[in-house]
């Protein structure tokens, strides 16, 4: 008799798959890694380290409503776009084990080619 086994953890680099859907204009991004050492070769301790204000964009809302319309207003950024956003943009959540930033498209600064 066959049995169930869990599905393979997923290897770093593969296309992350996340559970949730923003609504609106709000965007879901990865901030990108801290620095762990500087430019002289000094290692940074933890709290030590700035918190980097880039990240990749893993989902993107329908848009932001137009109250006038009644239309959709197409969102600027899309998944997978590297962006650079505000100091304290955003909402921190932890979701399988990623953290996380829920934030507003208007807290997105620049799209990073």
């Amino acid at each position: 008799m066959a049995t169930k086994t869990a599905p393979a953890p997923a290897k770093s680099g593969a296309a992350e798959k996340i559970s949730i859907r923003p609504l609106g204009s709000k965007v879901i991004v990865k901030r990108d890694e801290a620095e762990s050492k500087t430019e002289s070769g000094i290692y940074l301790p933890e709290k030590a380290k700035d918190k980097p204000k880039t990240g990749r964009v893993l989902a993107v809302g329908p848009g932001a409503l137009n109250e006038e319309t009644g239309e959709r207003v197409a969102p600027g950024v899309r998944s997978g776009d590297t962006v650079l956003f505000t100091s304290y943009a955003g909402t921190e959540i932890k979701l399988n084990g990623q953290d996380l930033l829920i934030m507003d498209e208007d807290d997105i600064l620049a799209v990073m080619d």
